[in-house]
């Protein structure tokens, strides 16, 4: 064999590995539902408090279906979407939704529900925020005092909303105060129990999840900013194999029976619901 022949081959041979890398498949977290039409959703905290176990297994006897949850952040699940690894996705991130349905590789954005975003902390409140004005002053605030304050760095839904606030208090945050954790809504929130320190997390994770944080308590919120409304994407059409049963659970989740289980979960077990619908979500977009 020819040294130029072989060079070609392993060109090719790297080629087609890398090709294969982009198509690994990525396993579900779990799976709702136990009928013949697949497919594949990523979402963060909806399914981490059990919300998608329930719209899942709803839809899955009506339209003889099956849910596979792979677990990521916003913008985690974005990048799946866009790669083709998902048929939809539910995320809290405006700007790159408008992105992503600009450039083409999204659609079928339907607006489902909302919670939104307390400003949790130590108990004395160190920091003082609970006398803040916004989100971004209760930032300031805490800037200054340089009291622990756990970012989770993930590029999440979360962690944008964060950066923005940072953005508007026209502070970059720095700091052995300042602690990222790259990890999930929940492990933050427990991760800032221990650290004594504030921490953004949205309602439903602080409702269903607040005894992991007893050193916690809300410090900051009823900023119209901090309201966070989640969306609905669907691949394009034809794009993926799953993408039509997608494009049905959304509409499911858009329909009457499927806002009512948004609206309900979670009364049965807290003393609040953990989410809005979609109508009361509708008057937080901008």
């Amino acid at each position: 064999m020819t040294i130029s022949i072989r060079i070609g081959l392993i060109a090719l041979l790297s080629l087609f590995g890398l090709h294969a890398m982009a198509q690994t498949e990525i396993k579900p977290f779990a799976v709702y539902g136990n009928g013949s039409n697949v497919f594949k959703l990523a979402t963060g905290s909806p399914g981490e408090l059990g919300l998608l176990e329930k719209l899942g297994d709803a839809f899955g006897k009506k339209e003889n279906a099956k849910m596979e949850w792979i677990k990521a952040g916003s913008g985690a699940s974005l990048n799946m979407l866009k790669n083709k690894q998902v048929d939809m996705i539910m995320v809290h991130a405006p700007e790159a939704v408008n992105k992503a349905l600009a450039e083409g590789w999204a659609s079928n954005r339907t607006l489902i529900g909302s919670n939104e975003f307390y400003i949790v902390g130590p108990k004395s409140d160190p920091a003082k925020i609970k006398t803040a004005r916004s989100g971004a002053d209760a930032y300031a605030k805490i800037a200054k005092a340089q009291v622990n304050f756990i970012s989770r760095g993930d590029k999440s839904g979360t962690h944008v909303k964060e950066m923005d606030i940072w953005k508007k208090a026209d502070i970059t945050p720095s700091g052995n105060w300042y602690i990222v954790t790259n990890d999930f809504m929940t492990a933050s929130l427990k991760r800032a129990n221990d650290e004594n320190a504030y921490f953004m997390t949205d309602s439903s994770t602080w409702v269903a999840e607040k005894a992991i944080a007893p050193k916690l308590e809300i410090q900051y919120r009823g900023d119209k900013f901090l309201v966070n409304t989640y969306d609905a994407l669907v691949a394009p059409a034809g794009s993926t194999s799953g993408r039509d049963t997608a494009a049905k659970f959304v509409q499911f989740v858009a329909s009457p029976e499927g806002q009512k289980i948004i609206h309900d979960y979670g009364k049965d077990k807290y003393p609040e619901p953990l989410y809005n619908d979609a109508v009361y979500a509708k008057q937080y977009i901008y």
